[in-house]
């Protein structure tokens, strides 16, 4: 029977026609059929026999499925997220936004997370903000129970409230009051976008795609802002690499002042809105 180590060989090489990251998603898996954390495959099951399971999971992922929704779980920010094909998928992109919040809002005592998902956004700025209290809204009954899932594994079940929610509908924000930080990962995706098959075919379009421009979600949220903000609140809006400049300048239509902030790639990733004195009449 094939060791672990000649396994992992030829999965990569396997993989290599699906993934980026051939190796480092073989590793993930072969842990994941192991039982084991993928530094303990790495350190001391390296010459075990190879799991029944695992080849299972390697045809899945040369189907292009992800690999979190094979294994359950992706990491942000140095912490297990459960995850579903009901939510999106936490990327490293998105840490960049988490730090733009902190560094924005680094005193935040109410957090409002717009569009939840698996409460990768929420439950991270909570970790960080011991002081905070946060809500998360969300419309998916299934994204909330993963996101709900993911507070009481966290530790953070008693300051994080999940809520249904539609920004799209009215009447969504009665009785939610005001908040020192909002953060948001909207739908951005254009609808005509080529994207990988991994995030086509297996990621919620209904977080992905916002209309032929990926900007319909902007229009309908910034205006609403204000009214969710305390007096010095910010709002943290994860945005496409393209999208600074139209995002920015519905903000300023509605009264707000927009910083950009990249992710570790240098592309355009966050953007900081904070409200000037007064508000602009015109709107976008």
């Amino acid at each position: 029977m094939a060791t672990v180590r000649t396994t992992l060989i030829q999965a990569a090489k396997l993989l290599s026609n699906t993934s980026d990251t051939p190796r480092l998603d073989a590793e993930l898996l072969m842990a994941h059929a192991l039982g084991c954390s993928r530094s303990d495959l790495l350190l001391r099951h390296q010459d075990k026999a190879t799991p029944a399971s695992f080849a299972d999971f390697l045809d899945r992922r040369a189907q292009h499925e992800p690999v979190a929704h094979i294994i359950g779980e992706q990491e942000f920010y140095g912490r297990p997220f459960r995850v579903t094909p009901a939510v999106l998928i936490p990327r490293a992109d998105s840490e960049s936004v988490v730090d733009a919040a902190l560094s924005a809002a680094p005193d935040a005592r109410r957090v409002l997370d717009l569009g939840t998902g698996s409460g990768a956004l929420l439950l991270t700025l909570l970790a960080e903000l011991p002081e905070a209290q946060g809500i998360g809204i969300e419309r998916s009954q299934p994204a909330r129970a993963i996101a709900s899932r993911n507070a009481q594994e966290l530790g953070l079940a008693g300051r994080a409230d999940i809520r249904p929610g539609d920004w799209t509908q009215a009447g969504w924000a009665d009785e939610l009051g005001r908040f020192d930080l909002i953060i948001a990962n909207p739908p951005y995706v254009e609808t005509d976008a080529d994207l990988a098959p991994n995030v086509r075919n297996y990621e919620p379009a209904e977080a992905l795609f916002a209309g032929a421009d990926g900007l319909d979600d902007y229009r309908i949220l910034i205006p609403q802002l204000p009214d969710l903000l305390t007096e010095n609140g910010v709002a943290v809006l994860e945005i496409g690499a393209n999208q600074e400049a139209q995002v920015s300048e519905i903000a300023n239509n509605h009264g707000f002042s927009a910083q950009v902030r990249q992710d570790l790639a240098g592309r355009d990733r966050a953007v900081i809105l904070r409200l000037r004195l007064g508000k602009a009449e015109s709107s976008s």
